[in-house]
This record gives structure tokens, C-alpha cells and sequence, in this order.
């Protein structure tokens, strides 16, 4: 007796029989094949330029080949999708609106749109590149997001934005120009691995995402390379962030967080700066040629720092504070470029405890003034009574174990024949 409705519902979840469609370059063309397009069915754009906005409320394959362009005028969004297991691949998709209430996308991933795939597209001067709005478990891959380069970069808008869109995989994709490269907000387990961002503000910006992963993205030239903020439970891991100039890692309210095997080099400010973030863990990370190696302040307590490589830093560590932070874990500290340091028994740890900062060093980020008396007989007399006389010292990072060699580090690689993605 049930069999005929067991038989209904198979036929509705899998349709048989998907056809194929081959859409022209021609006006309303694309308008005419949605209309007569069965779920499951796939539309093949045809190589030229056809006519957008697109709205797709079924499941279905849109694949531009690598030769169709989807242009939507300059007004709304290019492609907005409402229906589950939706594919777009394959296109060039420009001529998005320029409303940033509205959110004018390339590609717009609503509610409902879940298990969408987005993959080997070419989004240019949109506002947004793709927004994935409330859809669940989307995957944004291998595409080539240029954004807006007409506005001052806080007006413009982000490479992927993802908001309330648990499961969102973002992977494999390059992106460069706009505002933030992504910008996640109000979201859980996302996970952005093997990206390129340049020229941006933030290359990842994290506001309120929880349970989630950055690992193996690159990062250069942008204002701040990895940005969590009012997050915890995040694991940064295997990033690279080169020439970013404000910082290359940012912790601000990010607590119970995994930052490790990251590369931060030449950042003009800070490697790594934490801002109140608490009971995180840094470990084999590199910091290299930045103005300050790690910035500690507001509160930031009970995190553990160790096996990390300072190499170079103009400041290694910048941490004011009257009570004592120990930086080394199980007889296992850091790597101090600056350390002369001596290993007697041979067991690639200094004999010695390292500490990056002394009381002249508090006086002169507190009173900038006081540069002027560096060279002064009071000022070298005060420094040599320290390192005498460590209790003198008010407190502040030391290193129990020093590391007497950087432990390797292996950046992640953006694979050359990927550069202009074909």
C-alpha cells in the first residue's frame, strides 16, 4: 500500500532523467530556459556576454564553460539563489548593483540555498564578489574575485561575505581589491583554507564566529592579514601573511583560540597583536622583520607561548605589565634572534632564561620622550644593574627555555600555473 508514495517522494529528492540545455547569448535567453528548466537540469551558457540578474529557485547547474559572461546591468545582484544544491561554475560574472544595504553580490546565497556549490568563476568590479546569507553548508571554491577599486577601500565591499551560514567551506580562492577579503559575522564552523588575498584591508575578519578554522591562506600587502575578533574556539593554523602593515595576526576578544605554524614576515607594525584575548595557545609560529615581534595588552592573560621563532623584530615583545609571564612549557621555550645565548650540555635549550624587556623599556613606551636619554650614562647604568640584579626587574615576559634554533616553518604555496586561475 505504501509503495506508490514511497515511489512519489524518491522521484521528487532524485529526479530522473536531468537534461541538458544549451543556452544561447541572446536577450531573455536565459529567462527562457529557467522558465522551461526541470530541477536537476543543467544550463550551458552558451560563449558571449547574456543578460542578468539571474534568479535561481530550484536546483540546477549553471555552467558558463569558461567562456560565458553574466553581466547584471549595474543594478541588484548578479545571481541570487533561494534553492537548495545549486551549482554555478565556469563564468564571468560583473555588472552587480552598488547598494551596500542591499548587499549587491555577484553571487547571492540566501536562505535556503544550502549545499550550493560556487566554483571556477571569475567575479570582476562587483560590489560584493559572493554573499553567503543564511545558506548552510556552501562551498566557495577555485574562483578569481577582483572587487571594486572605485571607492575608498572602507566603501567598498567584501571579497566573500558569510553571515549566519554555518558549514560555509570557502578554499582555492584569490582574491584581491574591495574591502575585506572575507568577512565573516555572526556565523559557526566555517572553515577558509588555501586562499590568496591581496591588496585588501583585512584579508580574514572574524566578528562573532565560533568553531572555526583559517588555515594555509596567504596574505600580502593588505592593512592586517588575520583579524579574529569577539571570537573563541578558532584555530589559526599554516598561514603566511607578508608585508601586511598593521599587523599580520590580530586577537581581539578571541579566547580558548589554536594559533600555530603561522609565518608573519616584514609586517610594518605588529606580527602578532592581542588585544584582551585570553587562554590562547601560540606555538610554532614565525615572526619576522616587523616592528614589534608580539603586542600584549588590555588584560591579555593565561596564554601560552611556545616554540615560536622571533627573528629580526625591531621589538621582539612588547608586554607592560607588573606580573611575570612565563613563556616556555615543559622545558620548551621560544627562539630569540637577539639572544646570545650558550648551551653547555648540548640540548638545543640556553643555559640561560631570556627576558625581552627591562624597566627602561616600560619608561620609553609610556614616555616616547625619554628616547632622547638612550645614550646616557644613567640610562646604560640602570640597564646593567638589571641584567646584574634580575629581581630589579618590574615584571613582564621571561623565557625559561630558550629555544637556541628556530624550529622549521613551511609556508604555504600559491601553485604558479594558478596565478591568473587559467
Amino acid at each position: 500500500m505504501r509503495w506508490p508514495l514511497i515511489l512519489a517522494l524518491c522521484a521528487v529528492a532524485l529526479p530522473l532523467g536531468a537534461a541538458q540545455w544549451d543556452v544561447p547569448a541572446r536577450p531573455g535567453a536565459i529567462a527562457d530556459y529557467l522558465d522551461r528548466a526541470a530541477p536537476g537540469d543543467t544550463l550551458r551558457l552558451a560563449p558571449g556576454i547574456h543578460d542578468g540578474p539571474v534568479s535561481l529557485d530550484r536546483p540546477l547547474v549553471l555552467d558558463g564553460g569558461g567562456a560565458a559572461t553574466l553581466d547584471g546591468g549595474g543594478t541588484g545582484s548578479v545571481i541570487t539563489v533561494t534553492a537548495p544544491d545549486v551549482t554555478v561554475r565556469g563564468l564571468t560574472i560583473i555588472g552587480s548593483g552598488s547598494d551596500h544595504q542591499g548587499i549587491d553580490s555577484g553571487i547571492r546565497l540566501l536562505k535556503g540555498a544550502d549545499r550550493a556549490v560556487i566554483e571556477q568563476n571569475r567575479l570582476t568590479g562587483n560590489l560584493y564578489g559572493v554573499d553567503i546569507h543564511g545558506a548552510l553548508d556552501a562551498r566557495v571554491a577555485a574562483n578569481r574575485i577582483d572587487g571594486r577599486q572605485d571607492r575608498r577601500m572602507n566603501d567598498r565591499g567584501n571579497g566573500i561575505y558569510v553571515w549566519n551560514a554555518p558549514g560555509a567551506v570557502v578554499e582555492g580562492n584569490d582574491v584581491r581589491w574591495g574591502r575585506d577579503g572575507i568577512f565573516v559575522n555572526s556565523s559557526k564552523r566555517n572553515i577558509f583554507r588555501d586562499n590568496r588575498f591581496r591588496d585588501l584591508r583585512f584579508a580574514v575578519h572574524y566578528m562573532y564566529a565560533n568553531q572555526s578554522e583559517v588555515t594555509g591562506n596567504i596574505s600580502i600587502g593588505n592593512d592586517l592579514g588575520y583579524a579574529v575578533m569577539f571570537s573563541k574556539r578558532v584555530k589559526v593554523a599554516n598561514n603566511l601573511s607578508v608585508d601586511d602593515r598593521e599587523h599580520g595576526i590580530m586577537l581581539n576578544y578571541a579566547n580558548h583560540s589554536e594559533i600555530t605554524g603561522n609565518i608573519v614576515v616584514n609586517g610594518a607594525n605588529r606580527c602578532a597583536f592581542l588585544y584582551n584575548a585570553n587562554r590562547n595557545r601560540f606555538a610554532g609560529n614565525r615572526f619576522e622583520g616587523c616592528e614589534i615581534g608580539i603586542h600584549f595588552t588590555a588584560g591579555s592573560q593565561d596564554n601560552a607561548i611556545t616554540g615560536n621563532a622571533f627573528v629580526g623584530n625591531r621589538t621582539q615583545v612588547k608586554y607592560v605589565s607588573t606580573k611575570w609571564a612565563e613563556w616556555s612549557e615543559d622545558g620548551r621555550g621560544n627562539y630569540w634572534s637577539d639572544f646570545a645565548a650558550y648551551d653547555l650540555d648540548g640540548d638545543g635549550i640556553a643555559d640561560v632564561p631570556y627576558r625581552p624587556n627591562d624597566a627602561m623599556d616600560h619608561v620609553l613606551w609610556t614616555q616616547p620622550a625619554a628616547k632622547l636619554l638612550l645614550g646616557s650614562p644613567a640610562v646604560q647604568l640602570v640597564r646593567w644593574s638589571q641584567s646584574a640584579f634580575p629581581a630589579l626587574l618590574p615584571g613582564g615576559v621571561t623565557d625559561g627555555a630558550p629555544l637556541m634554533r628556530p624550529e622549521p616553518v613551511t609556508p604555504p604555496v600559491w601553485p604558479e600555473e594558478e596565478d591568473a586561475h587559467g
